[in-house]
């Protein structure tokens, strides 16, 4: 792990939480959807109230990484880059900041890395606040990710206070029906993501398939002929069975291909 500081393992980040995490993208030695990620952190720092140095430009973070990490033979993944609140006598808005960061290393982030069985967790919810769309502090995923393991799943879908579908544990979820995707709100619950967005841009723009953002009842997930996890910090996964109902692949398969071949 690289930090622009000493890592106190009892900093505001270790403590209480105060950080936020961003993903940036690795394809062929190159950044890819970097302004979209840059612009994420951004609004993810603003939302936190953390105060943004001068030096946090676009320049900054692509000349780290190609520094630190594509110069030295990174060539396809994931970067998670987390930025956390100093400590200090100032108050929380006006301290400084320290980043940190980290690799997953992938054969090729724009692919299909294979294929999750998930089902639906109602003994815990997911907000839908104003900071439940970013990558920040939530015990409802540690929580999650254990009952996941223990049940033999991959991954588990949460739903909001209203039952209906917010996201999964690390990333959100697109039913295919016919020529029609579906992915759940902002306001349900659903994570911002550079990853997602600029995928279904994609499909919109070639004409591929049309996106609804939608609220969606868990029996939704029966419904679809094919379902898609996009994870800013895993990648992207099919899900080929929840419960007793099995699912394709083939045409989001199809679709990635074309997306990834574009860049």
């Amino acid at each position: 792990m690289y930090t622009s500081e000493n890592f106190n393992s009892f900093n505001r980040a270790f403590l209480y939480g105060d950080a936020v995490k961003v993903s940036f993208f690795v394809h062929n030695g190159e950044l890819v959807m970097a302004e979209e990620c840059y612009f994420f952190l951004m609004a993810s720092m603003r939302k936190m109230r953390m105060e943004i140095p001068m030096t946090y430009t676009l320049e900054f973070f692509q000349q780290l990484f190609s520094r630190e990490l594509l110069s030295q033979g990174f060539r396809e993944g994931i970067i998670t880059l987390m930025v956390y609140r100093n400590e200090g006598d100032i108050p929380l808005q006006k301290r400084s900041v320290s980043y940190c960061f980290d690799t997953l290393p992938m054969q090729d982030v724009l692919a299909v890395q294979g294929s999750f069985e998930l089902d639906i967790i109602k003994e815990i919810t997911v907000n839908t606040g104003l900071l439940d769309n970013i990558r920040v502090h939530c015990p409802e995923n540690v929580y999650a990710e254990i009952y996941a393991t223990e049940n033999g799943l991959d991954e588990v879908i949460l739903l909001n206070a209203n039952k209906r579908i917010a996201r999964s544990i690390s990333g959100n979820l697109l039913f295919l029906q016919e020529d029609t995707i579906k992915v759940a709100r902002q306001s349900e619950g659903a994570l911002i993501s550079p990853l997602m967005e600029n995928f279904v841009t994609f499909l919109h723009k070639n004409n591929l398939a049309r996106t609804e953002q939608s609220e969606m009842v868990a029996f939704e997930s029966q419904k679809a002929e094919e379902i898609l996890l996009v994870s800013d910090s895993k990648g992207i996964f099919v899900v080929g069975k929840i419960r007793n109902r099995t699912f394709g692949s083939e045409k989001f398969a199809s679709w990635i291909q074309q997306w990834s071949a574009a860049f």
